[in-house]
């Protein structure tokens, strides 16, 4: 228990550090500092479609959270601060949200925006059912966009939503430009240059960004699925910075040459299993699972014990919703973890497959660690490593798997965004979670105006999760992030984005 605390105080004490070193020199004779670039290194390519509305991928949202702004953004302590909009108001009764323009916002094709395009972009994101669930959710309280003059919009909804602010973080698109699947048009510090396949994403300075400009001229994101390619990128000097190592990974780095820091990744990794497949369509089979598995094993043996255990769908930075208490709700027992497989019907174990994409090595480590766990109660798992486009189709959108080591992350950063999926028909509830107590708590906490009484709704759902083994939570993964000495100003937010605007060489 202490280790594991350590490891959690570790994690989340050092975010929000500034990395401090000199030069800007890379190893084979390339100086990025002079010509104000960076190549950073990430191990999946982006989604198919670049359309913020649509894609699906923390990665990719990872990557264009540069790109693109809403009326409002999030800052460093997840917040939500004027960006479009200049300012706001909000009526005593949470019914009628004003909302100024902010004068002189362009876009990247060098349109100005106006209330139109805001407008657009806020409908589209409630109506159109080809967006991201995850960014339409919650957006039905929307009852009317009224432009009061030029610069003011007047959003009333026909009920109070304690989330709205968080949900109006989605991209201001232009409402005449039909490209944003392959040339995708924002307002944020970077615009977005060209993409090749496999291999890279470039993004430049926005030279007319309403805000603070990026301090670099030239983002180079370079992809390198292998996990062994984005250690070699680092010591060869091809790239500045890669987030998301092990500890495996930044070990064999010669540490004069980089930083390493440490944050969270602000996500949930869990072994998440589908519960309409045999044998994991009952509940004692996926407690027994929840009793066999110790989470704090995995952590020492595939991360160093770095990390933060969980015990449902809520990560510990989102302090307001997050239940402790649910840690150790399930504590290693073999024994009770056989009894409950026989009396499932499976006295001498079964077979089982883990899913999991080949790109991301902390999840490959974790899922190897897991085959070792399960043979104590006699259940034989396999690890089935695809790529990630392969892991998309076949796992998360046809649901064709026994189960999967993955992370979910928030986005926007709101409970409903995180607990949302678990309801019997959402579209993203890949894992075909079912249970008719989850789904009256979900329609209570969206119908649910007072704050604290709504958070006591969120909680009781992570707990449903929890009580009926849902999946197997593991944690919150730290996140260590490997950056060349010179290249200062990381900042880390409490989700999962990676904000380039703050990087500059010393």
């Amino acid at each position: 228990m202490k280790k594991r605390l350590l490891a959690g105080i570790l994690a989340f004490c050092l975010a929000g550090t500034s990395l401090v070193g000199c030069g800007g020199a890379s190893k084979g004779g390339t100086d990025r500092s002079e010509s104000n670039e960076i190549v950073i290194g990430i191990s999946q390519d982006l989604d198919q479609s670049l359309d913020p509305h649509v894609t699906v991928a923390a990665g990719t949202k990872e990557v264009m959270f540069n790109v693109f702004e809403g009326l409002v953004k999030y800052d460093p302590d997840g917040n939500t601060i004027p960006a479009v909009a200049s300012d706001y108001e909000i009526s005593d009764d949470g019914l009628t949200y004003t909302f100024t323009l902010r004068e002189g916002v362009k876009f990247h094709n060098g349109e100005t925006v106006d209330l139109d395009d805001v407008i657009y972009s806020i409908e589209r994101c409630k109506t159109d059912p080809n967006v991201n669930p995850q960014t339409s959710t919650g957006l039905q309280c929307i009852d009317s966009l009224e432009k009061k003059d030029d610069t003011t919009l007047v959003i009333k909804l026909s009920e109070p939503n304690t989330e709205l602010m968080s949900l109006l973080t989605l991209a201001i698109l232009p409402d005449d430009y039909d490209k944003q699947d392959t040339q995708p048009v924002g307002t944020g510090p970077y615009k977005y240059v060209s993409r090749t396949a496999q291999e890279n994403v470039v993004l430049e300075r926005f030279e007319d960004y309403w805000g603070t400009p990026g301090n670099i001229d030239k983002v180079t994101y370079k992809i390198e699925e292998k996990a062994e390619s984005l250690v070699l990128g680092l010591e060869s000097g091809a790239l500045d910075l890669v987030s998301h190592l092990t500890t495996t990974q930044t070990n064999e780095l010669d540490k004069s040459d980089f930083n390493i820091e440490t944050g969270s990744m602000n996500l949930v990794q869990a072994l998440y299993l589908n519960n309409a497949r045999a044998p994991f369509d009952d509940e004692l089979v996926r407690q027994a699972l929840c009793y066999a598995i110790d989470r704090q094993y995995i952590l020492d043996m595939a991360f160093d014990g770095y990390g933060y255990p969980i015990g449902s769908n809520v990560f510990p930075s989102f302090k307001k919703y997050f239940d402790d208490s649910l840690t150790d709700y399930y504590t290693v027992d073999i024994d009770k973890a056989k009894e409950l497989l026989a009396e499932a019907g499976y006295p001498d174990g079964f077979s089982m497959t883990i899913t999991v994409p080949s790109n991301y090595q902390p999840h490959c480590d974790t899922a190897e660690v897991i085959v070792d766990e399960l043979k104590k109660i006699n259940v034989t798992a396999t690890v089935k490593k695809v790529e990630w486009d392969t892991w998309l189709d076949e796992t998360y959108k046809n649901r064709d798997f026994d189960s999967t080591v993955i992370g979910l992350t928030a986005d926007p950063l709101t409970a409903r965004s995180l607990l949302e999926r678990f309801k019997s028909d959402a579209d993203n509830n890949f894992m075909n979670y079912n249970d008719a107590e989850y789904d009256e708590l979900f329609a209570k906490a969206i119908k649910t105006y007072d704050d604290e009484e709504q958070v006591k709704v969120y909680k009781a759902m992570e707990k449903n999760l929890t009580e009926h083994a849902a999946n197997v939570y593991i944690q919150d993964m730290a996140d260590m992030i490997a950056i060349r000495k010179g290249l200062t100003g990381l900042t880390f937010y409490p989700l999962y984005v990676l904000d380039v605007s703050t990087l500059k060489w010393e």
